[in-house]
């Protein structure tokens, strides 16, 4: 099967020769470097990147310009330079304050460009659909190319509450939807008529297979916003742009929201947005647990639990061993529930990669194309969570591989 085909079956509960190898980045690569990873193989995606050095399956992405236009500095602006701190500006005006080496971690907020009426007005100038900056791309010639791909298409699906968040400040939007309601309203549904009008463009001309957002709206404890007020002001411009996608064919579309999203998961289905994305387990959306309710209902990606592949071999299996159920269900695309942690280790990262293929199908072939895991690819043989022997076993039907 190609990469296309594979996707688009799998994602429709339909037989595969082998399950799709995703991954979500990753922290602290340095420690990789120093472990064994070469230097010239950094995080991203594409040639070169660990993605591609751990035979991650490739996917495209259809171009859309829903940003500001235009932004307000040309990129990202150092306002202030303090040595080891230095105060940036964002392309959407937010100032902020982070260290300069470029450490993975959560900056100092100290400014966000929406704080009132008069702030929105000047900035919602920035969001015109009608704008010409966002009708210079060449549908047609993009249509023609993913036409032909043996690659996943995937289109920005947008971000409906999780990027207005950015701009008005977590605690100042909380305030807001109590004070000022149908400010909020606005912005959402203004983002909503840019992100249909992109897709608009692009689907009258491309044939894509899935679509992709971003919210994290949701932590440890649960949604920032109720769940009735998400269904009252979120869901009807998700679901006005999802059901655009469907009349186009496209039916996979995910969101990225961290935290517990389990409040949020009915809403989400209402909406359209029908796979549930990166499922971190500690905070409780497990993809096990979730499969059970809903059934064949929703998809899902993720729900590998990051924090046990700093442990030993043993909590590696069992982890991967924990979703076994889901992955042979199908729908499903497993990886890790976020990036993956910098305390994990490369020679753990390169057991629990050979591991995960094996349990998603691939064949001893297929394995030793792997360069990181090649050396692995003959060896079948490791202790299960029990601490017993085990195999990979040769199942009837297939010449694939799967735990037991």
């Amino acid at each position: 099967m190609t990469h296309r085909e594979r996707f688009r079956r799998l994602m429709h509960f339909q037989s595969v020769d082998r399950a799709v190898h995703w991954e979500f980045s990753y922290l602290g690569t340095e420690r990789w470097h120093r472990e064994g990873l070469p230097p010239e193989i950094k995080a991203g995606e594409g040639p070169g990147s660990i993605e591609s050095y751990f035979g991650v399956d490739p996917r495209v992405w259809v171009p859309l310009n829903c940003d500001l236009v235009p932004p307000f500095p040309p990129g990202v602006k150092v306002l202030e330079d303090h040595g080891h701190l230095q105060v940036f500006q964002r392309t959407d005006g937010m100032i902020f304050e982070s260290p300069a080496t470029g450490s993975e971690t959560i900056p100092r907020y100290i400014k966000f460009p929406i704080a009132n009426r008069d702030d929105w007005k000047r900035f919602k100038e920035r969001l015109d659909p009608s704008s010409p900056e966002r009708h210079k791309t060449d549908w047609k010639a993009i249509a023609e190319e993913v036409r032909t791909s043996d690659l996943p298409v995937g289109i920005w699906f947008g971000s409906f509450l999780g990027v207005p968040r950015n701009w008005i400040g977590f605690e100042n939007i909380a305030l807001m939807l109590y004070d000022d309601r149908p400010l909020v309203e606005e912005i959402i549904a203004t983002l909503a008529d840019l992100y249909y009008s992109q897709i608009e463009c692009a689907l009258q001309e491309a044939e894509v297979d899935f679509a992709g957002g971003w919210e994290d709206i949701c932590f440890r404890s649960g949604p920032l916003i109720s769940p009735a007020m998400f269904s009252e002001i979120v869901v009807p411009h998700m679901k006005r742009v999802s059901g655009l996608l469907r009349t186009h064919g496209c039916d996979v579309i995910w969101t990225d929201c961290d935290g517990d999203i389990r409040k949020l998961v009915p809403h989400f289905l209402e909406a359209g947005v029908n796979c549930m994305f990166p499922l971190e387990i500690l905070p409780g959306s497990d993809p096990v647990e979730l499969r059970r309710e809903y059934g064949k209902s929703i998809l899902l990606r993720g729900g590998i639990d990051k924090h046990r592949m700093s442990g030993g071999k043993k909590e590696i299996l069992a982890e991967l061993k924990r979703i076994e159920c889901v992955v042979d269900e199908g729908g499903y695309i497993p990886h890790m529930d976020h990036r993956v942690p910098a305390d994990v280790s490369y020679e753990n990262y390169r057991y629990y990669v050979r591991e995960k293929l094996a349990l998603l199908g691939w064949s001893r072939e297929e394995v030793s194309y792997v360069w990181p895991v090649r050396d692995m690819a003959s060896d079948y043989r490791r202790e299960i969570p029990t601490g017993e022997a085990g195999t990979w076993q040769k199942l009837p039907r297939t010449d694939q591989y799967h735990l037991i």
